[in-house]
């Protein structure tokens, strides 16, 4: 988790082929999956914010090389720490 602003667009416009100037949010793990930083342009700047888990990790890949796409409720759930990866089976109630 030592790289920076810059170094976190570079990898998302070199090896993600990404646009960094378009209107995502990207998100980077520690190995550890216990912190995130996150990576986006809000129009005039780059902006870099970083939450640590005191319990806990992420739902994040396992592979490093993985990327996903997240709708915005499955994107608060990762900050809250809940595994959306894991949905329950529906329970089907029988009377």
């Amino acid at each position: 988790m030592r790289k920076s602003i810059y170094t976190l667009g570079y990898l998302v416009s070199s090896e993600m082929n990404l646009d960094t100037l378009s209107n995502s949010i990207f998100i980077f793990s520690n190995r550890r999956k216990d912190t995130l930083k996150i990576l986006y342009w809000d129009g005039n700047g780059f902006c870099l914010w970083m939450k640590k888990l005191e319990k806990d990790r992420f739902p994040f890949p396992s592979n490093p090389n993985e990327s996903m796409e997240l709708s915005r409720e499955r994107f608060l759930w990762l900050l809250r720490g809940i595994d959306f990866r894991r949905e329950h089976k529906e329970f089907k109630l029988v009377i």
